[in-house]
């Protein structure tokens, strides 16, 4: 029997599932732990009404790496547009809910959509409280509250923590306690990677482990939050929320964006491209891994996530 080495890969929103679409296809053992504070659009509405955990980021998650046919997936994807109580909702969202509503358990719902769906991987909540609420005191001190709010406000945040400490599965600290590699997806730090890491025993559970830690920059700033931030900017970040536990490598695009995608980031979305400061990253003791990464998708800057995937799967089969 062959024995993958173990990748667990932490993070939510976009950023995880379209890493998740190349690390899938390599030989490699993955648990994806994912943020459950969302509470935005159908998740939100979802949240308010059954009294769950948020579902949306698992649900693309688990499309992500499902290994059915396209046209399953794009129904998991799919979104009502209508004037009922369905506007806005995605099908994958009302299907775990109604999972989650039979079985009582968001872990044993994911499992079993996780089957249905053809998933060889493993899919976590970070939690399974269902009034898990994000919390963001910005450099002004005034409290944010909710994740929705926090990314809507485009302040820069000294502090972000949850009203109430989640209890953690049970699971997701085995994962972390036995990983060869741990992975920080690309994506919002402050509501998809740091939601991960201010929980008390993950925490603990990282100050433990001996995988290296690895985290995938963002190429782009986003406004108030990471305005100004290099690469190194963005490992301090992280750095100062880990307390024990460092970085250990980071994976940055040194692809040089053009002038029209450039403008059009820097004029509607007010984001600019984040640079790589390689004396910085020196200094901080953290290996560098740099590369052309970005592809356009549908008119969208993304990193290209099977050349991604392969510097990850480099970088784990020579530690």
């Amino acid at each position: 029997m062959i024995m993958y080495k173990k990748v667990v890969v932490l993070g939510g929103g976009t950023g995880l599932s379209y890493l998740l679409r190349g690390l899938k296809d390599f030989p490699v053992d993955i648990t994806a732990v994912i943020t459950v504070s969302d509470n935005g659009r159908s998740t939100g509405k979802l949240r308010e009404e059954f009294h769950t955990p948020a579902v949306g980021d698992i649900r693309k998650v688990i499309t992500s790496l499902s290994g059915i046919d396209d046209p399953i997936k794009k129904m998991m994807e799919y979104r009502f547009n209508t004037f009922s109580d369905l506007d806005g909702h995605a099908l994958g969202n009302l299907i775990l809910t109604a999972m989650l509503d039979i079985t009582g358990s968001l872990k044993d719902s994911i499992a079993s959509l996780s089957k249905l769906l053809d998933v060889r991987h493993t899919v976590l909540p970070i939690s399974e409280d269902s009034s898990l609420t994000l919390m963001g005191q910005d450099i002004d001190g005034n409290i944010v509250e909710g994740e929705e709010q926090i990314t809507t406000s485009h302040r820069k945040f000294e502090k972000i923590y949850y009203k109430e400490e989640p209890k953690v599965l049970e699971e997701v600290l085995d994962a972390i306690k036995t990983a060869d590699l741990i992975i920080f997806s690309m994506g919002s730090l402050y509501t998809s990677i740091l939601p991960n890491i201010i929980c008390k025993e993950v925490k603990v559970a990282l100050s433990k482990t001996k995988a290296p830690i690895m985290y995938l920059c963002n190429f782009v700033t986003q406004p108030g939050e990471t305005d100004g931030f290099t690469v190194s900017d963005h490992i301090s970040l992280l750095n100062r929320y880990l307390e024990t536990k460092k970085i250990d490598v980071v994976i940055a695009s040194n692809t040089k964006i053009n002038k029209e995608y450039a403008k059009k980031y820097s004029t509607a979305e007010q984001k600019e491209p984040v640079k790589i400061d390689h004396k910085n990253l020196e200094k901080l003791g953290v290996e560098l891994i740099e590369d052309d990464l970005i592809i356009v998708e549908d008119n969208i800057l993304r990193h290209n996530s099977l050349k991604l995937s392969s510097l990850i799967f480099s970088y784990l089969m020579r530690n």
